[in-house]
């Protein structure tokens, strides 16, 4: 975790962190899910990359981000995930699977800063930029 992270180390913006995620997943040919779990001065504590079996989704273990934000005393949480076969615009599932992780999270005092979905050809889409979080 430490390494390449650590240079958004102490205090990164989430436009910073959410670009980051987003790179790392944007070529896979799989849907992948990643998280920073970040303190409440946005240092990066923590990271997790679900892969997906399939190509065209990806199953949130919601109590397992939820368990690892509480485990490393996460104050803020970004998310990154990608559509390598269609475009960055969240889809109904995306959007309910996001508020339910909003929630969850929000009830052990940690926030989602940010879901960026990132499509095919590498643009991205912000839920918080959007206004959606």
């Amino acid at each position: 975790m430490a390494g390449a992270w650590s240079a958004f180390s102490p205090g990164s913006s989430p436009d910073a962190l959410a670009s980051r995620l987003a790179a790392d997943i944007a070529g896979e040919p799989r849907e992948v899910a990643a998280f920073a779990f970040c303190d409440s001065h946005g240092n990066v504590i923590g990271t997790r990359r679900i892969e997906s079996r399939c190509a065209d989704s990806v199953d949130l273990p919601l109590r397992r981000i939820v368990a690892d934000a509480v485990l490393l005393d996460a104050a803020r949480v970004v998310m990154a995930h990608n559509h390598p076969a269609g475009e960055a615009w969240p889809s109904r599932a995306d959007r309910d699977v996001t508020a339910r992780l909003a929630r969850a999270l929000a009830a052990v005092d940690t926030r989602l800063v940010d879901h960026v979905v990132v499509g095919r050809d590498g643009a991205t889409w912000s839920f918080r930029a959007a206004g959606w979080l």
